[in-house]
Parts: C-alpha cells; structure tokens; sequence
C-alpha cells in the first residue's frame, strides 16, 4: 500500500497564493461580510421555512437526489452539514438584502436604460477583405447567394459555420457601438452592408429586432447587477487588513484597488 499523501492547511494556503487567487478569495470573503453586516442592520433575517426551501433548490441545481449524493458532495468539498446551512443561510441573506435595498429601484432603472434591453437576433459573417465582403453583399442583394451558403465557405469556426453565423439573442451593450447603431435602426430581414472594424470586416444579417419587456427575469437581473455595483462600491471603500501568516500586525491592504 502507498503512502498517503498528506496536505496541510498550510499547503493549501500556499498554493492559493501561487495560483494567484487571494485578490478573489478576499474580495468573496468581503462581500460575506458587508452582506451580513448589512442584514443585521436592516432586521433581516432567514426562517427556517426558507432554509428549506433554498436548501432543497441547491441540491436540486447540483442534482442531488437521495442523501447519500448529498453527503458524498458534502465530504468532496470538506463540508459537514452545519457548513451546508450556513452556505443555504448566507445565499438567502444576500437574496433578501438586495430585494430589501433595490426592489423598488429596478423599475425606474429600467425605463431610465430601457435603450440598452433591446435585443436583436443576427448572423454574422467576419471577413480580413472588404472588397470581397462588399462583393458578396452585393450578391446577396440580387439574391445570386444566400447567406448561409456564404456562410458554410467563408466561416472557420465549425459549430458557428454549421449555424449559418448565427450568433443568438445579443443586447445592445455587447454589440461593437458602431455595429450596434446600425443593427438597432435596421428592419429586419436585413443585410446591412459591411462594416469595417478593428477584428475585421462584419457582414451581418438582422433577423430580428425583440423590444424590452421587464419580466421577471430582467428583473433578477437588474436586481443583481444593482446588488453587485452596490458591493463593488461598499468593498472600495473598505480598509482590508490580510492575515495569511498569523502576524495579527498585517498591513493594510486593498486588494481589489490595485493593478492585477
């Protein structure tokens, strides 16, 4: 029989260090604290219903059906059953406290950047030539080609070129600013002529325009994005004091405000 391989707390403290993830624990550790903090001052607080509940959610996200896969998750991540309630109790915290801070505030949010909730469905080709770019779009005009098959001889990446260049539901913010100006004044189903960019030469094909709707899933996130900008701020402006080595005399620190 071989010899276990025994791993120190030191060890994985170590080697946390020289993967450079300290500047992410930190700013998670963080984000626990202000979050907690938070609650307690404005009375929140988690009933047992809810631990529940939540708990039944995440083990069904994880596919946790009986309770032997429960533990068995449990041990691979050295958690025992407390560390699982805590984990439930701190996720419904940070729910509660963000519905508490900015339930009321994603409407306005909304209508105030309803501009960027646009969403458009496009094909898009990207060419190193314009010309032969314009060549096809001119082709594509007098219908002597079809997108698609520009798109089968033109694309390298295999899963895009067997969807025609289909690129999905995008919003207005992830397109190029120059490519989302001309997508969002379209009348689909358009071509719009190529444009020329710093990654190449996009020829794009505008299949549909889909208007703004605040449903409740825009909603969960315009709460979280609020929530997180909300976070971001309050760890910015905290003085973060770092002990890794047990010297209660660390410096203070701000992690997440300097370069990476």
């Amino acid at each position: 029989m071989s010899t276990p391989l025994f791993i120190s707390p030191e060890d994985i403290i170590h080697c946390i260090k020289l993967s450079c993830q300290v500047p992410d624990l930190v700013e998670a550790i963080a984000r626990q604290k202000i979050i907690v903090d938070a609650a307690t001052e404005a009375g929140i607080t988690v009933a047992e219903s809810e631990l529940q509940q939540e708990g039944d959610r995440l083990r069904f996200a994880k596919k946790l059906v009986k309770a032997a896969d429960t533990l068995a998750w449990l041990k691979r991540h050295h958690l025992s059953v407390d560390d699982f309630e805590e984990l439930v109790h701190k996720d419904i915290l940070a729910k509660k406290l963000a519905f508490h801070l900015f339930a009321d505030k994603v409407e306005p949010f909304f209508y105030q950047n309803k501009l960027n909730y646009f969403g458009a469905v496009t094909y898009e080709i990207i060419f190193d030539d314009r010309d032969v770019a314009l060549e096809l779009f001119y082709a594509l005009q007098e219908g002597e080609v079809s997108f698609q098959e520009i798109a089968r001889e033109y694309i390298i990446n295999p899963e895009i070129r067997r969807a025609g260049g289909y690129q999905g539901i995008k919003r207005r913010g992830e397109f190029r600013p120059e490519i989302a100006a001309a997508v969002f004044a379209a009348t689909p189903p358009e071509i719009l002529k190529p444009m020329t960019t710093p990654k190449g030469v996009y020829l794009i094909l505008v299949e549909e325009i889909i208007q703004p709707e605040l449903d409740e899933r825009s909603r969960s996130n315009i709460l979280q994005e609020l929530f997180s900008d909300w976070l971001k701020q309050q760890i910015e402006k905290q003085e973060i004091l770092i002990d890794l080595e047990g010297d209660r005399n660390s410096q203070p620190v701000q992690p997440l405000t300097q370069p990476a």
